[in-house]
């Protein structure tokens, strides 16, 4: 059932990735398909009942949430926020040029201002 809402939290993302064509809602539908991301890796090292995996001489060891996936979602959200801080200075950027965050309308801006180039040289 868990994993079933991860799925949901993934496809959300992925609409609004394909689908919304405004930045701002870009870069929250990229932070949502990560956190569906850690979620899953977060699901995936969870058992019922788990220890902490910290070695004792009265624990045994056949029972230990596995450390690894934790670890990996660490490095992800370190990683995840310095994408999305760039994706944040890249339409900071896209807006002071363009002076909106629609996509169609930066391509046409673009497209419309291409300069003309000699075919001469």
């Amino acid at each position: 059932m868990i994993y079933f809402l991860c799925f949901i939290l993934f496809s959300i993302g992925i609409y609004g990735v394909l689908v919304k064509r405004n930045i701002i809602k870009l870069i929250i539908s990229t932070m949502i398909l990560n956190y569906a991301v850690y979620i899953l890796l977060v699901l995936m090292g969870f058992r019922w009942q788990g220890q902490a995996p910290v070695f004792a001489a009265d624990q045994g060891i056949g029972f230990m949430v596995d450390p690894l996936p934790q670890s990996m979602v660490m490095v992800s959200m370190i990683v995840g926020l310095a994408v999305t801080a760039l994706l944040v200075a890249v339409a900071m950027r896209l807006y002071q040029e363009f002076k909106t965050f629609d996509l169609k309308a930066i391509i046409k801006t673009k497209i419309k201002n291409k300069p003309e180039t000699d075919d001469n040289a």
